[in-house]
């Protein structure tokens, strides 16, 4: 079972906007930093936004900073991703990960390599 299971992906048009949510599943990673990356097939995975254990520091790519917001209800063990103005550009598939290092809790990492856990991913198709 993925410690991570992500949701919320579909298919929407320019403008438009979507919820992604990345629920824990079998554990809790309430004091982890957590993160979005995405990919499209055939290139690496790029980093889209991060949030630190206490959701009070969020870092974001330069190409969806205005447009999209992390947050975090630790309550439910689950970190959301408001996503606004989407553009064809942000098609991908979008992954959650935790970052199991009590090291960057407070300063979440943009780089895939410092997350632990992944979940399987969410596609996301924008059309012009």
């Amino acid at each position: 079972q993925e410690p991570l299971v992500e949701s919320g992906g579909g298919l929407v048009q320019a403008g438009g906007s979507l919820r992604l949510s990345c629920a824990a599943s079998g554990r809790t990673f309430s004091n982890n930093a957590m993160a979005w990356f995405r990919q499209v097939p055939g290139k690496e995975r790029n980093f889209v936004a991060a949030i630190s254990w206490s959701g009070g520091s969020t870092i974001y790519a330069d190409s969806v900073k205005d447009r999209f917001i992390i947050s975090r209800d630790t309550a439910k063990n689950t970190v959301y991703l408001q996503m606004n103005s989407l553009k064809p550009e942000d098609t991908a598939v979008y992954y959650c990960g935790a970052d199991a290092s009590f090291r960057n809790r407070n300063r979440p990492s943009s780089t895939p390599d410092d997350y632990d856990y992944w979940g399987q991913g969410t596609q996301v198709t924008v059309s012009s």
